[in-house]
This record gives C-alpha cells, sequence and structure tokens, in this order.
C-alpha cells in the first residue's frame, strides 16, 4: 500500500508540475497569469490496461499520434500537444492507480464529422453508449466505451 500511495503521490506532483507548465504557457505574461480568464481544464488521463491496445483504438479511431513516456513508473501514450493551440491535452495511462470505468469524470474529445468517428469507432470495437444527438444550438454528442472499458464523449460543433 505504502507503494501504492508514494506512486499516487509521485504522479500527483508530477502532473501539478504539467498543469503548472501549462499555464505558464497559455498566459500571456507571467505577471498576469493570475488576471488571465482561462478555461479551468488543462490536462487529462484516460487509464488503460493494455496500451498497445488503447494506442491501436485511439489511433484508429482519431488519427492521434502518441509519445510513449515512463513517468514515475507508470506507461504514459501523450497526446499531441501545440503550445501555441486551442484545447488541452493529455495521455493514455496505465499503472496501479489507472483503472478504467463506465463512472467518474468524462472528457469530450472534438470531432469534425460524429458519424464518421462513429462508424470507425464501432469498426475498432467501441460499444454506442448515447447515440449522436443534437445538444442545443451548439453541436452533436454521442458517448462510446473505448477499447479499455471508460466512456468517451464526442463532440462535433456545429457549423
Amino acid at each position: 500500500m505504502t507503494n501504492r500511495n508514494s506512486s499516487a503521490k509521485s504522479l500527483a506532483a508530477w502532473v501539478l508540475v504539467l498543469i503548472a507548465l501549462v499555464i505558464a504557457a497559455c498566459s500571456t505574461t507571467g505577471s498576469k497569469m493570475m488576471s488571465t480568464k482561462n478555461n479551468p481544464a488543462l490536462y487529462f488521463e484516460i487509464p488503460v490496461l493494455d496500451m498497445k491496445r488503447a494506442m491501436m483504438f485511439y489511433e484508429r479511431v482519431f488519427g492521434f499520434d502518441f509519445q510513449l513516456e515512463e513517468i514515475h513508473g507508470n506507461e504514459m501514450a501523450m497526446l499531441p500537444f501545440e503550445m501555441d493551440g486551442a484545447g488541452i491535452t493529455g495521455s493514455l495511462a496505465r499503472g496501479e492507480v489507472y483503472q478504467p470505468s463506465l463512472n467518474g469524470t468524462l472528457i469530450y474529445l472534438r470531432t469534425e464529422d460524429i458519424d464518421e468517428t462513429l462508424k470507425r469507432a464501432q469498426s475498432a470495437g467501441a460499444k454506442i453508449l448515447f447515440p449522436k444527438t443534437k445538444a442545443g444550438e451548439y453541436s452533436y454528442v454521442a458517448e462510446i466505451q473505448d477499447s479499455e472499458g471508460n466512456r468517451i464523449a464526442l463532440m462535433q460543433p456545429l457549423k
């Protein structure tokens, strides 16, 4: 149990450092960092049991390229990140503290064509949990179960 707590604390420390770096990078000036209005979400981790299987799923469905890292004994497949880009980034994460689930936090991944993404997801083995549905005046949404058992939402902005 001490090893698990130590790993969790180390990982939490790494995530806090990453968040601080992202905040600093997104801020127009260091001195205005606290007064600049930013979206509060900066980084996410999607728990996986089988990194190779999960990477193949997300590459097939979304076309993501990953950079593999080991951070505090955890296997991480980092999603693309552009310092000047909009939005947040994250990683696929495998380690003792990571357990895929249909419950808990739900992340929405953007797609330009939700119908095509749903087709690719199904052909990659995903289960449709919530079908394509219009969400007000802003977007279409849907939810899938990924290769690892996580509930992942899709969002396509209305044009």
